[in-house]
């Protein structure tokens, strides 16, 4: 990893920048303002804040300090946001299919979030000590090859940044998952009796993921006459008593069947559900394990399955499954109280977009 791409990443990393951001609505334009300004009306009684004045011919300098949003009197500058955005596109080159406009008013809405997020953890008080953000540094210090704090502070300063900036990053993002943790993780919660309603609803779409082994014998008719036909499913008959004796079905496989798998004694392997034609996929798993299925014609002959293993929702199976829907559900509830938790925050701020 390059040092730019080391230095953005963490820099991106700590606003969320991985993932493309949620848009959100409250960025518009109000009535009767700068085409250039949107801002969200103050709620009543309340005074937003006094416009940023941009100089007409602006310095590098002064455009990269160019006020861009301010979010209850706090400004996000337009260097804030290239940088974030700079970031997002070193880690994901070749793979933005976005426009620039597209991703500026994507990552100016991440911002924004980050920013009332913060603001929150004020209000709430929220402490991070120095040991959190040193723990924090040194495992995404891990994920980005930098071995020592020196390499990472070499590597900062070669671009012109202070280590104490990127910690003060650093230090924002653990402070926002603490309030996001007490505002919306703690308060979510998953019954026993929800997963229930869940497996219920939807038992077919969880057992589509569930796997099974077989083995098979095909054996065709010697030509398409109705005598031909009955010859082989005589065959048949005959092979399946064998089986039930106790012959080895594996053994009857490669001495009678016409199928391929005859080689691996009849072996389809571990197929998951729906990998097979329904119609045979519905002989097999209404066997129970271990039993020898009765001739079944199809237009290819006469077969006979033998079900070795099924995964199904019962004993393990169904605790695995009830740990994936209690997942999918702490995530849906996850999403869902967040969303109601910004758009509170976002109803009681001034949020003025300049843009």
């Amino acid at each position: 990893m390059t040092r730019d791409l080391l230095v953005l990443t963490i820099l991106a990393a700590v606003l969320g920048g991985c993932a493309a951001p949620r848009w959100m609505p409250f960025i518009g334009k109000s009535r009767g303002s700068d085409p250039n300004t949107a801002r969200l009306a103050p709620p009543p009684g309340q005074q937003p804040p006094a416009p940023a004045r941009v100089p007409v011919a602006p310095s590098a300098d002064s455009v990269a300090d160019r006020i861009v949003a301010v979010v209850n009197n706090d400004a996000i500058t337009l260097g804030e946001l290239q940088e974030t955005i700079a970031g997002y596109r070193q880690e994901n080159r070749g793979a933005v299919s976005v426009t620039d406009e597209e991703l500026i008013q994507q990552f100016l809405t991440r911002i924004i979030e980050n920013r009332l997020q913060l603001q929150e953890a004020e209000r709430e008080k929220i402490v991070v000590e120095d040991v959190e953000v040193d723990e924090e540094l040194t495992e995404r210090m891990k994920r980005f090859g930098a071995k020592t704090k020196e390499d990472l502070e070499a590597m900062v300063k070669a671009q012109g940044l202070s280590v104490e900036a990127v910690k003060k990053k650093v230090r924002d993002a653990v402070r926002v998952s603490k309030i996001i943790r007490r505002k919306v993780t703690l308060r979510v919660s998953v019954t026993e009796d929800e997963i229930d309603r869940y497996l219920t609803a939807n038992r077919e779409k969880l057992e589509t993921g569930l796997s099974y082994h077989a083995r098979h014998i095909l054996l065709t008719p010697p030509g398409t006459s109705d005598a031909a036909w009955e010859a082989a499913r005589i065959r048949a008959d005959m092979i399946r008593a064998q089986i039930l004796e106790g012959t080895d079905f594996a053994e009857l496989a490669r001495q009678h069947s016409q199928d391929a798998s005859a080689k691996d004694g009849g072996d389809l392997g571990t197929l998951k559900r729906g990998e097979l034609a329904s119609e045979v996929e519905t002989q097999i798993l209404g066997l129970q394990e271990h039993e020898t299925s009765r001739p079944y014609r199809s237009a290819l002959g006469y077969h006979i399955f033998r079900l070795e293993s099924k995964e199904t929702l019962e004993g393990e199976g169904l605790q695995r499954a009830r740990q994936q829907v209690r997942e999918i559900l702490f995530r849906q509830k996850y999403e869902a109280r967040l969303e109601a938790w910004l758009k509170e925050i976002k109803q009681r701020a001034i949020i003025e977009v300049r843009m």
